[in-house]
């Protein structure tokens, strides 16, 4: 496939703060590729990069065969960038905003109440913008990212204000655009988000890409136990520690959590005692894999 972004080396500091120290990233075209990393990984700092918002100090970025920076107005009109946040004129109703959007990047007259209906806020169309909701207001900004059908989107934390229904819906418009032909960089604190939409992730930390590789394969490639938690008054800890193939028995609100790295021994033992009822299996996840490789300090 195609590179539509790729980094080399790139760095930034911020006075004392090194916010990327040699950051190297391939983005194939058309595929939703997620940027992941703890606060003050450096995520925000090498999308702004990417998207030309920002000069770094060394290193290099190609974005669809161009080099962001210094800004070229014809590069800018084939992106989609979505901020964390967004400000818009506050007389505007949302779809006089929305509109502008799309007058600015020529986009036909009818793609600003497509969008808008699609980001669902159709019924808010005649609502002024200091009057949205936060996840009204985040829709509105998603919205006007992706309203000219831009070849590469940028959206950073797109759902973080949004309701599960509007974020489901979301992710539902993520997918029509990348089967459409446009590429996504996403970043995301959400692993659920990102193990169901990503077709890769990267994982920052300290300004440095730690990992790279599908979120299935990353999750397979942690050493990491199964765990089976049985529900309350199933047995007691003891007698759960003894079964075959348990490594740890752990008293949790939910009921008894074993890990193993043998679960088909431990659910052998369960099902010859008939305890198979209420139990829950959960394999390692990408969020295992996100606190192996960074931790689980508090980050500012």
């Amino acid at each position: 496939m195609s590179v539509a972004i790729r980094t080399t080396d790139l760095r930034k500091q911020y006075a004392h703060v090194l916010a990327l120290d040699g950051v190297d990233l391939e983005v194939e075209t058309g595929e939703i590729f997620g940027i992941l990393g703890p606060n003050g990984a450096g995520k925000t700092t090498a999308l702004e990069i990417i998207e030309g918002l920002r000069r770094p100090d060394g290193g290099e970025a190609e974005v669809l065969g161009q080099r962001p920076w210094p800004r070229d107005p014809a590069l800018l009109r084939r992106m989609g960038v979505q901020l964390q946040a967004s400000s818009f004129f506050e007389q505007l109703t949302a779809g006089e905003q929305i509109a502008m959007f799309a007058d600015l990047f020529d986009a036909p007259a009818e793609a600003a109440a497509d969008m808008l209906d699609r980001v669902g806020l159709a019924d808010a169309a005649d609502v002024r913008t200091k009057k949205l909701s936060g996840g009204q207001a985040q829709r509105l900004s998603i919205g006007c990212a992706l309203v000219h059908r831009p070849e590469l989107v940028f959206l950073d934390e797109p759902t973080s204000a949004l309701d599960p229904q509007a974020r489901r819906n979301l992710w539902d418009l993520m997918r029509e655009i990348r089967a459409a032909g446009s590429t996504i960089v996403l970043t995301t604190h959400s692993m659920e988000e990102a193990e169901a939409l990503c077709d890769r992730v990267a994982i920052m930390d300290a300004g440095r890409v730690i990992a790279v590789g599908t979120p299935l394969a990353l999750v397979r490639d942690l050493d990491a136990p199964v765990r089976i938690t049985i529900p309350p008054d199933t047995m007691t800890r003891e007698q759960a520690a003894a079964l075959p193939g348990v490594d740890e028995a752990e008293e949790t609100e939910s009921g008894i959590t074993l890990r193993s790295a043998d679960a088909a021994a431990v659910l052998g033992a369960l099902a010859r005692d008939g305890r198979l009822h209420g139990l829950q299996v959960r394999g390692a996840t990408l969020e295992d894999v996100f606190l192996n490789l960074t931790g689980r300090e508090y980050r500012a």
